[in-house]
C-alpha cells in the first residue's frame, strides 16, 4: 500500500480529523511503521494454530444484586452546578444538523 499524502488526507477526512503538514508527515511516517508491523505478522506460521475465542481464562465473578438505599431526589440537586427544579442541567453534547 502505497502510503502518501492523498491517503493520509482521505483518512483524516473520514475520521473527521485536520492535520497541519508537519502533522500529516508524521502521519505518514506511523502509518509506514503500523504498515510494517503488520506485514512483519504476516510472516508468521499460524496454519496449525486455532483463533482465540477469549484473552483469558479468567471466569467473571459476579456478586448478587443487593436492594440498597438510594439518594432522594433533593439530595442529589445539591449540589449539581446546574439544575432547574428537578434535573440536573448538562451541556448539548449532540447536534442534529443535516
Amino acid at each position: 500500500m502505497k502510503v502518501d499524502n492523498k491517503l493520509i488526507s482521505d483518512l483524516a477526512k473520514l475520521a473527521k480529523l485536520q492535520f497541519d503538514e508537519k502533522s500529516s508527515l508524521n502521519m505518514q511516517e506511523d502509518f509506514r511503521k503500523i504498515l510494517a508491523f503488520v506485514d512483519k505478522l504476516s510472516e508468521i506460521n499460524t496454519e496449525d494454530i486455532e483463533p482465540l475465542k477469549y484473552l483469558s481464562e479468567e471466569i467473571n465473578v459476579l456478586r448478587d444484586d443487593e436492594k440498597a438505599e438510594n439518594i432522594s431526589q433533593k439530595d442529589a440537586l445539591k449540589n449539581a452546578p446546574e439544575k432547574d427544579s428537578d434535573y440536573i442541567l448538562v451541556p448539548k453534547v449532540i447536534n442534529k444538523s443535516k
